[in-house]
């Protein structure tokens, strides 16, 4: 459930500050360039949200505010640039599916095979991601490295 509050925190967040970026820029006669200019900003924020702030401090404002942190498997590092990018680009499709995915599961008993074609197995692991990500809670990251420190001292 936290990872789905961040996620909804950062949808609101980056639309939000789209929205505010946007407003100075667009009168009245305008109106037809609001639209392409809120869809720029907000695909600048949210890359700078999910990718850079990720790199320097291994999470989104969302997963901030949740205490969910972003770490590489295996060895529980840091991720990398190019892994967020890749996460990034895949986020862009999942988010706006999900009212599909809802809708899908409301219709009765699942058919077929249960994968969506753009997505992949829905019985995957719900806390690895595309590119061998892992979202934790900050305090479980915490003990696992005092347990590790404890168990190389």
């Amino acid at each position: 459930m936290r990872r789905y509050l961040a996620v909804a925190v950062d949808c609101y967040l980056c639309l939000l500050a789209a929205g505010l970026l946007t407003r100075p820029h667009v009168g009245m006669s305008d109106a037809g360039r609001a639209l392409p200019l809120l869809l720029a900003f907000a695909l600048v924020l949210s890359f700078a949200n999910q990718v850079l702030l990720t790199v320097a401090v291994r999470a989104s404002a969302g997963k901030l505010v949740m205490g969910v942190r972003v770490v590489a498997m295996p060895g529980v590092g840091r991720p990398g640039l190019g892994r967020l990018v890749r996460r990034w680009v895949h986020g862009l499709r999942w988010v706006p599916l999900q009212p599909w995915h809802w809708l899908r599961s409301l219709s009765g008993p699942a058919r077929g095979s249960g994968d969506c074609p753009l997505l992949g197995s829905e019985d995957g692991d719900p806390y690895e991601d595309v590119a061998g990500l892992r979202q934790v809670r900050h305090v479980d990251l915490l003990a696992y490295r005092a347990a590790v420190a404890g168990r190389a001292a």
